[in-house]
């Protein structure tokens, strides 16, 4: 189409990159604003917006930036949340396959106590074999300090940046109050590939037998190369022991999985599906040219997805399925609620999803000198049935909220869970934490985490 480009379709849904050549010369700053502006007016889902008159002598990012139907609530409700640039096209396809400069260690920073400027750092999980976890942070931890400063809101930003050793100074919260500790650790963010399959399970109790994981982004497998599936077969694996279990109901851990691939959402879709490898998971709408171009190269298959037939799938044995989802679960993790809805019911449990039921590709030119890569929406997507209602977010069927005081993947006694599994057994299987206690933290406490600086997040938190 225009450039050589490899496709290789994420969700938001696809991955377009040109073949990289190390030994070309760098592109001159008009050379690759003309580069940026062909591509957007090409690509672009709302291209009938872009001007006709572009300033090429802007910086590249803000040339991108001029290009975009914004959304705004009021003129452009219907407008661009969710396209960006990074001056970096390798490191832009590395983070989407989850590889970036990171200590390993998500957290969420909220003000504690109520009214004040302080902040606390609550950490969701620790990667494995991440400086992070190899420096004893697990789920749960709590650090109100770095670098012996307190974290304000005035000085968060700066001192969490990725750069460098951090010390970060521990606490915990008892009866409500916050105990600070002498307990440090200290940690320096490396290159690191995350693995997204986090965590699983099987519960019993009585005749109901629960399959449990925990899966952090949708991505096939690590950052080298696109017939790399480790990850993917890693699920195939566990729900090959589902099925092995007689697993009858299932519970998606998604609540901190803010999208990835497209494959690995039609993957674990395959896997889940009551329905046949016959049958549609999602429709991809692209604006007149594209959609013309794509029809008369490509036919009527390139715009939509089946589901994949998968031994593994447990589909026919399901009588429950619950989601769990929260304020950062986006993208590829709507498109699986979205793309299962016609074959299934499916129950969400914990918070209002992000809302991103559009897709974007990430355009690269690397061979051509361009060392900038485009991460644009291009695409809408729709289930089997024409639907795509989530621009604002799935409304989850039972609100739950998990609060500062966090617990172990896997105990019964987290919120979210524990009403996963009441919805299903029929009578608490724990002790439950005060819901209304962690609704009100989560609704007034929470300022972001670090889920949504990751790529494709909402909120690129170190770009303040």
């Amino acid at each position: 189409m225009r450039a050589k480009l490899l496709i290789y379709f994420i969700v938001l849904a696809g991955l377009l990159s040109a073949c990289r050549d190390k030994n070309v010369d760098p592109a001159s700053q008009t050379e690759t604003n003309k580069w940026i502006y062909e591509q957007m007016k090409y690509w672009y889902y709302w291209n009938d917006h872009i001007t006709t008159s572009p300033d090429l002598s802007k910086d590249p990012k803000d040339l991108f930036e001029s290009l975009l139907y914004k959304y705004d609530a009021t003129l452009r409700p219907d407008g661009d949340r969710f396209s960006w640039i990074d001056e970096s096209a390798e490191n832009l396809q590395a983070s989407l396959s989850g590889e970036t400069k990171t200590t390993g260690m998500e957290y969420k920073l909220t003000y504690f106590p109520a009214g004040s400027k302080n902040i606390i750092g609550v950490v969701l999980y620790a990667n494995p074999d991440s400086p992070a976890a190899k420096a004893g942070f697990v789920r749960g931890d709590i650090f109100n300090k770095v670098n012996d400063q307190q974290l304000t809101s005035s000085n968060y930003s700066a001192l969490l940046k990725p750069e460098g050793t951090l010390t970060f100074g521990l606490a915990k919260i008892k009866d409500g109050v916050l105990e600070e500790s002498d307990v440090k650790r200290s940690v320096a963010p490396v290159v690191f590939q995350a693995d997204p399959v986090f965590f699983d399970t099987v519960y019993t109790y009585g005749a109901n037998k629960i399959g449990y994981v925990v899966y952090h982004q949708f991505i096939p497998g690590p950052n080298s190369g696109p017939n790399n599936k480790l990850y993917d077969q890693k699920l195939d694996n566990i729900f090959a022991s589902f099925k092995t279990s007689n697993v009858t109901s299932l519970i998606v851990d998604l609540r901190y999985n803010p999208g990835g691939y497209v494959s690995s959402a039609t993957n674990l879709a395959s896997l889940i599906v009551k329905g046949s490898a016959n049958d549609i998971f999602y429709y991809k709408e692209y604006n007149p040219g594209v959609t013309e171009a794509s029809k008369k190269k490509y036919g009527e298959s390139f715009f939509y997805d089946k589901f994949v037939t998968k031994s593994q799938n447990i589909g026919p044995n399901l009588k429950n399925l619950v989601l769990l989802v929260s304020s950062r679960s986006a993208s590829a993790s709507e498109l699986l609620i979205n793309g299962l809805k016609p074959y299934m019911d499916v129950t969400l449990v914990g918070g209002k999803t992000v809302g991103k039921n559009v897709g974007s590709i990430t355009l690269s030119n690397t061979e051509g000198g361009i060392k900038w890569g485009l991460q644009p929406i291009v695409s809408k997507s729709l289930n089997k049935d024409h639907k795509s209602d989530y621009s604002t977010g799935f409304i989850p069927d039972v609100e739950s909220y998990e609060g500062n005081v966090l617990y172990k993947y896997g105990s019964p006694a987290d919120p979210l869970l524990g009403e996963a599994l009441f919805k299903i057994v029929g009578t608490r299987v724990a002790r439950e934490a005060s819901n209304a206690r962690v609704a009100a933290e989560a609704e007034s406490q929470e300022i972001m985490s670090t889920i949504e600086a990751k790529a494709g997040g909402s909120n690129m938190f170190f770009d303040k």
